[in-house]
């Protein structure tokens, strides 16, 4: 059985909520869980408390029963200093598009006009 550690949706439409929970990969995104480890609401400030609450000795148990955590639930705990942190790559964000690659273009032969010019 392939355990995850992940998100549940609730809350209304545009309120959501979050419950972070240990799962059967195979059952969907809302649906049954083995354990409720905690909670997470993206609608709170970023520096707050509330916003992730999780049961850090359930949350390690899992991990050391198997349980791999989603990307959004492994950044969670990087922050927690549970996990290490992992390099990511993901080139294809890093490099700007045409256009915003143009304006730079422009603006860097701006800048250097007027430092050619004295």
């Amino acid at each position: 059985m392939s355990m995850k550690i992940r998100l549940a949706r609730g809350g209304s439409k545009k309120r959501p909520h979050y419950s972070i929970v240990a799962t059967d990969s195979r059952n969907p995104r809302d649906g049954r869980f083995l354990e409720k480890l905690g909670t997470y609401n993206p609608l709170l400030a970023k520096d707050s408390e509330e916003r992730v609450k999780m049961n850090m000795e359930r949350v390690q148990y899992w991990l050391g029963q198997g349980a791999q955590p989603t990307d959004r639930i492994a950044r969670m705990l990087e922050a927690a200093g549970v996990l290490t942190k992992k390099v990511r790559s993901n080139p294809k964000s890093a490099v700007p598009g045409k256009r915003m690659a143009e304006l730079t273009k422009k603006k860097a032969a701006r800048a250097e006009a007027p430092a050619a010019a004295e």
